[in-house]
């Protein structure tokens, strides 16, 4: 079955996000755990808590299907020591949250080396954290998700994520949220079923479709290889629908929590709509 919701807010406390996805009739969701804009919030009250499961179980939304997404000054990779603690304990601090609502996973972007570091390095110190992180909190999967590759970001190649992933002493607790947009103009070619053909070989021979754990369905303004992460809703920029009608009758993206980030929340629900009449029988 095909598990496809968007990032809703979470606006007024994270029991709300479900109510949200119910509204556009979603089957997934993603969301933040706490404000992806500041480094510090206030800890998750047992209400919230408690609110929060009521409410998924509610609307019937299993939390195998729930992909929230770190803040957005987290840097796991940063060269810097203080700024790279100052991260990992923030990282932390989200793992926690997610581990006391019961969710399983936790998508963030790999890290940045900002030029003071070589990307072997940078590397490194990602899947350093990640093992850290691991160790301070049970049972959350790290989700890594692919780049757009803007500026000094990492993770916008396959090879780079594997090569976290290889650091892991932990591979239950790793996997990788592929972003159509970032694939794309990442270099990847998604435009054609035959072109899907192709990324999807590589990705699976590279990483392999186990660490799969999540999508988030994009279109982009962008061109491919372009490495300019400008998101667009389905079928309306240089993607088009072909890649996500190969998605949706491929078996090897059922249940997963796949995620719209388009920019038109007005018409999430059409989308999400859209993409399950792509599915044949």
């Amino acid at each position: 079955m095909k598990r496809i919701g968007a990032h809703v807010s979470a606006s007024g406390g994270v029991e709300n996000a479900p109510l949200n996805a119910e509204k556009i009739g979603a089957s997934a969701f993603g969301l933040f755990v706490k404000n992806q804009r500041r480094w510090e919030a206030k800890p998750l009250s047992k209400k919230s808590i408690t609110e929060f499961k009521k409410n998924c179980e509610k609307v019937g939304i299993d939390t195998d299907f729930i992909l929230p997404h770190d803040g957005y000054l987290i840097n796991l990779g940063h060269p810097d020591r203080e700024a790279l603690t100052k991260s990992r304990d923030a990282f932390i601090d989200e793992m926690k949250r997610c581990h006391q609502l019961q969710l399983k996973l936790l998508n963030f972007h790999p890290g940045s080396h900002l030029n003071k570091i070589s990307p072997e390095e940078c590397l490194g110190l990602i899947a350093e954290s990640i093992n850290l992180v691991h160790e301070a909190v049970p049972e959350v999967i790290a989700v890594i998700e692919n780049t757009a590759g803007q500026g000094t970001n990492l993770g916008f190649e396959f090879e780079q994520l594997a090569a976290i992933i290889n650091q892991v002493n932990d591979k239950s607790r790793v996997g990788v949220c592929l972003d159509t947009c970032h694939t794309f103009v990442a270099g990847y070619d998604l435009s054609t079923a035959k072109a899907c053909d192709t990324t999807f070989e590589q990705f699976s021979s590279i990483i392999g479709f186990n660490y799969l754990k999540g999508m988030h369905l994009n279109d982009t303004k962008k061109e491919l290889g372009s490495r300019v992460d400008r998101h667009q809703s389905l079928g309306k920029g240089k993607l088009g629908l072909e890649v996500f009608k190969y998605i949706m009758n491929d078996e090897r993206f059922e249940e997963i929590p796949m995620i719209l980030e388009t920019v038109d929340e007005t018409i999430w629900d059409l989308e999400i709509q859209m993409l399950l009449d792509m599915i044949e029988d």
